[in-house]
C-alpha cells in the first residue's frame, strides 16, 4: 500500500492510495503516525473508505513528524570515494532533527550565512515496529513499514568546516529534509532500486541500492545494538555519487530547483529559496 498526508503544513489529512485510487484514511486514523504504523497500518479493504478530495492541494510529508531522524554517511561505495574516505568498517551514525522534515514540493531554503549547500538523494525507511537488541538483519527487515524518497540536503560548511567534530550542524537547519511523495509498504518495493537527482533539470546522481555497503536490513539491526528504534521512526541510508561535495558541480543557490526520485517510490521537486 501506499500512503500520503495531503494539505496545509501542520493540518495534513491521511490518505491510501490504492490501485490509483484515493481514499480518506481519516475514519480510521488521525494520521500516519507510529500508532498506526505501529498496528501494521490499514488492514481493511479500501473500497469500503470514503473518496479522498485532495482538489490538487499540497502533498506534504508521508509521515507524522518521527520520534529521530537516525542518518548514515558514506553508505555508498563510490560516494565514498568522490568524498575522499576509504569505505567505512562499519555505519557512520548521526542524527537529524525531526522538524527539518517538509513536503517533496515544499521549498529549500538556505540558511544564513550558507555558501556550500548540497542536494543527496536517498532511501528513507520508516520503522513499524520497536527494534531493540535484534539478532540478524533479517529481524531488521521485518521491522520497516515502509520506504520513502528523501533529500538529505547538506550544509557542506557547517558539517565540515564549523563541525566540532561532529555533522548534524550542517544537517539540521530548517526544510532540509524534504520527504515524500508516498510511504511504499514493503511489499509493492522490488530491490534494488535506482536512485536520480536533477539540479535544473541537469542530471547529477544516478546510481542504485547495489552500491550500497550497508543494506537495509543490516542497518536497523546493527543500530539497533546501539538505541531503540520505534514506530515511526525514519533512517536516511545514505547517498550515492554525484554531489556538489565532489566538486563536480556548484552548490545550490535561490533560483534553483532540485528534484530527486526512485523508482517506484515517487519523485520530488523543491525550489531553492533564500533564508
Amino acid at each position: 500500500m501506499r500512503y500520503l498526508r495531503v494539505g496545509p503544513p501542520g493540518a495534513e489529512r491521511p490518505v491510501l492510495k490504492s490501485g490509483g485510487s484515493l481514499h480518506d484514511l481519516s475514519p480510521v486514523t488521525a494520521d500516519i503516525d507510529a500508532a498506526f504504523l505501529a498496528a501494521g497500518g490499514f488492514r481493511g479493504d479500501p473500497s469500503e473508505l470514503p473518496p479522498a478530495d485532495v482538489d490538487g492541494g499540497r502533498v506534504g510529508p508521508p509521515i507524522a513528524r518521527p520520534g529521530v531522524i537516525l542518518c548514515v554517511g558514506q553508505n555508498y561505495a563510490a560516494h565514498a570515494a568522490e568524498s575522499g574516505a576509504p569505505p567505512p568498517a562499519e555505519p557512520i551514525v548521526f542524527y537529524k532533527a525531526p522538524n527539518t522534515i517538509v513536503g517533496p514540493e515544499d521549498d529549500i531554503v538556505l540558511p544564513r550565512g550558507s555558501s556550500r549547500t548540497d542536494w543527496e538523494v536517498e532511501l528513507g525507511v520508516v520503522i513499524g515496529r520497536t527494534a531493540r537488541y535484534l539478532s540478524s538483519p533479517e529481524e531488521g527487515l521485518a521491522c520497516v513499514a515502509g520506504f520513502v524518497v528523501v533529500n538529505d540536503v547538506s550544509e557542506r560548511e557547517f558539517q565540515l568546516d564549523r563541525s566540532g567534530g561532529q555533522w548534524s550542524k550542517g544537517k539540521s537547519c530548517e526544510t532540509f529534509n524534504p520527504l515524500g511523495p508516498e510511504l511504499v509498504t514493503p511489499d509493492e518495493v522490488t530491490f534494488p532500486l535506482r536512485l536520480r537527482s536533477w539540479v535544473n533539470g541537469e542530471p547529477r546522481q544516478d546510481s542504485g541500492t547495489a552500491d550500497m555497503i550497508f543494506d537495509v536490513g543490516f542497518l536497523i539491526w546493527h543500530l539497533s545494538q546501539f538505541t531503540v528504534l520505534d514506530p515511526g521512526d525514519l533512517i536516511n541510508t545514505g547517498t550515492p555519487q554525484g554531489v556538489a561535495l565532489s566538486g563536480r558541480f556548484p552548490y545550490l543557490k535561490p533560483g534553483d530547483v532540485v528534484e530527486t526520485e526512485i523508482e517506484g517510490l515517487g519523485r520530488q521537486r523543491s525550489g531553492v529559496v533564500k533564508g
